[in-house]
């Protein structure tokens, strides 16, 4: 998978549990919607009542979790009791979102992480028990990240990129009084993956090309702390660190040396052997253990669907839970002592809720209500995951979602194409999409080629051919809706963020074929955007442009392709939407396209939110990014 996705996204991944029938306990059950007997359509401030929530952190005597949610508005951090009291804010802030990582292991201090304005430099807080905060990362113009506990709950791990904006060394914390010393010095451009439980092995890799890297092991015990290649291999193969098992004895590590997709092996720190650990007829996307080893959680990208199995590694048998709610099930985590676990349950017609399990009993208690009470769940749609094939018979998959108005007439059409490049649109709740689709739009979520979850293949059938192939799948998107009776031929748009901003004003500048545009801030200088990506992806960079193409080498391709030079082209309506502190796709990039059309003599309207950067954090600049788009649909498409 592409390291550097252009489109920011929070994304909680679900799993496939074996189940048996037992009990399901509602803990403040919310109110049953009254059911009506005709359908309705809701505003964007209806489906954005809903409560975005995530974080499944148990504290140390397993009372309560940690999450962030954004009921104020915003995204803070709060306490949520397993025993269904009332929810505890623990951050009230006011500008600035914040998102937890974890309590303390001794106590219910809690680390979190916060940019400004969207601008992508986080640094590392704590909350002390006091309510004071606390920036273990302070300095400007830095970006920090967390990277592990200590098995002796009295140290913590945290990449900064203070030292060189290019690098992230690693430092070792105490938890006592938050003192540090830098363990580890990146000079050579390594990316830092995990670090053992003992402390003793930090886990790097290093990229080659897009479609070759490997791993490497730094023994801190060592004077010298050399970074010892474990990958050898032929040919072109990528590697990824998983994590360590518990017992800092093996490395659990990605390859798809073996096949098409990502498999998980294990590399023994002892006897420096390799086998597999876990395969599946798709990519492993995750897996990790409980704190007491016991448990190991395994995800698979499973067509745009996450499914988990939890193994008892004492019984080498997946673990069997009670009958539970219809959905996906994300964001699962164990009580130190494994006798607890916690889950979210979410599905495309219900935001993720979060329940609690206790091993061996027969009940599950859900914790929270996210969802709208006014809006009828009959009203929202289930998106079908499909096929068609392109203009060279590659088969294309993606979701669809069919408007309920659709049963009695033709509707409008919208092609969304997700970020990245290599990003992939999944299953899931989105408030965006199904205001879109209760308003009439049917949606096809397109995952064209290059896009990750398909095999390494199919992901890279796009390398250095963007604006052409991946837009002529786009088209041939177009020509299957138009095969569907109950789409209307001639009302069909394309919208997308970030590399689906850019493939959506490539399509509108290069391809006559759609109605409308919406951009939502997409790349449309390639030039510009691959010769100021931040410093802190140097570790990728050559990656990047591998894919892309390097600005110093192939600059007249990039031009060819960037839409912000022939705007002119455009010639139906086009919305673009833009965060004024993007630090990925800057807004110049948007001013330039917004006039370059205007000159051009179409119509282009232009929504910038001065609060946020590459994505929208905030709910009421979602809610009017959300009517904007509905308003714009309604009167052009």
């Amino acid at each position: 998978m592409r390291k550097f996705p252009l489109l920011a996204t929070i994304i909680f991944t679900g799993f496939y549990l074996s189940a048996c029938s037992k009990q399901i306990e509602e803990v403040s059950e919310q109110p049953t919607a009254q059911e009506e007997s005709s359908f309705q359509t809701y505003s964007a401030e209806e489906f954005h009542k809903t409560t975005s929530v995530f974080g499944s952190s148990i504290n140390a005597d397993a009372t309560a979790i940690l999450v962030s949610n954004d009921a104020t508005g915003i995204f803070n951090a709060y306490k949520v009791p397993l025993d269904g009291s009332p929810v505890t804010p623990l951050t009230h802030s006011t500008v600035e979102s914040i998102y937890v990582v974890s309590w303390f292991p001794k106590d219910d201090r809690i680390l979190y992480t916060a940019d400004k304005g969207g601008d992508e430099l986080n640094h590392l807080y704590v909350r002390e028990l006091s309510g004071d905060e606390k920036d273990l990362t302070p300095g400007d113009n830095l970006k920090a990240s967390f990277v592990g506990w200590h098995e002796d709950d009295k140290q913590f791990y945290v990449a900064t990129n203070e030292r060189d904006p290019k690098f992230f060394d690693v430092y070792r914390y105490q938890v006592s009084d938050y003192s540090r010393e830098l363990v580890y010095q990146n000079n050579a451009g390594y990316s830092v993956e995990s670090i053992s439980p003992n402390g003793q092995y930090i886990a790097l890799s290093k990229t080659i090309t897009n479609a070759d890297s490997n791993l490497y092991l730094v023994d801190l015990k060592e004077e010298n702390k050399v970074a010892q290649l474990i990958t050898e291999h032929e040919g072109e193969v990528e590697h990824s660190a998983y994590t360590f098992t518990r017992d800092s004895q093996k490395l659990i590590y990605s390859t798809d040396e073996f096949g098409e997709y990502r498999q998980a092996w294990a590399y023994d720190l002892n006897t420096k052997t390799k086998e597999v650990n876990y395969k599946a007829n798709w990519d492993v996307s995750f897996t990790y253990y409980s704190k007491d080893g016991r448990y190991q959680v395994v995800g698979v990208n499973a067509d745009a669907q996450t499914k988990i199995e939890i193994l008892d590694l004492s019984t080498m048998k997946p673990l069997t839970l009670p009958k539970l709610p219809s959905g996906d099930l994300r964001g699962v985590n164990f009580s130190n002592d494994a006798n607890t676990l916690v889950f979210y349950i979410n599905s495309d017609t219900s935001p993720s809720n979060l329940y609690v399990h206790q091993l061996g009993s027969d009940n599950v208690k859900r914790l929270t209500n996210t969802g709208n009470p006014n809006i009828v769940e009959d009203n929202l749609v289930s998106g079908e995951v499909v096929r068609f094939k392109s203009f060279d018979g590659l088969e294309i998959p993606g979701i669809l979602y069919k408007p309920i108005q659709a049963e009695t007439q033709k509707v409008p059409a919208l092609i969304w194409i997700h970020g990245g490049p290599g990003g992939q649109s999944r299953k899931g709740y989105s408030a965006t999409i199904q205001h879109l689709v209760n308003n009439g739009y049917a949606i096809f979520k397109i995952n064209n080629r290059g896009s990750s979850g398909y095999g390494k293949t199919f992901f890279h059938l796009d390398d250095k051919k963007h604006g052409d192939h991946d837009l002529k799948d786009v088209v041939y998107n177009k020509y299957y809706l138009q095969s569907l009776d109950w789409v209307d031929n001639d009302r069909i748009g394309v919208i997308g963020g970030s590399y689906g901003g850019y493939l959506t004003m490539a399509a509108m500048a290069f391809a006559d074929e759609f109605e409308v545009g919406i951009n939502i801030f997409g790349v449309t200088n390639w030039v510009r955007t691959l010769e100021s990506i931040p410093p802190y992806w140097e570790a990728f960079r050559k990656s990047l442009y591998d894919e892309l193409g390097d600005p110093s080498t192939d600059k007249e391709r990039l031009h060819s392709i960037s839409p912000v030079f022939f705007g002119h082209k455009v010639k139906k309506p086009v919305l673009v939407v833009q965060g004024k502190n993007d630090p990925r796709v800057l807004k110049i990039e948007s001013d330039e396209m917004v006039e370059s059309i205007r000159n051009g003599g179409t119509f282009v309207d232009y929504l910038v939110f001065d609060d946020e950067g590459h994505g929208f954090s905030k709910k009421v600049n979602r809610i009017e990014a959300s009517k904007k788009y509905v308003s714009f649909l309604n009167d052009h498409l």
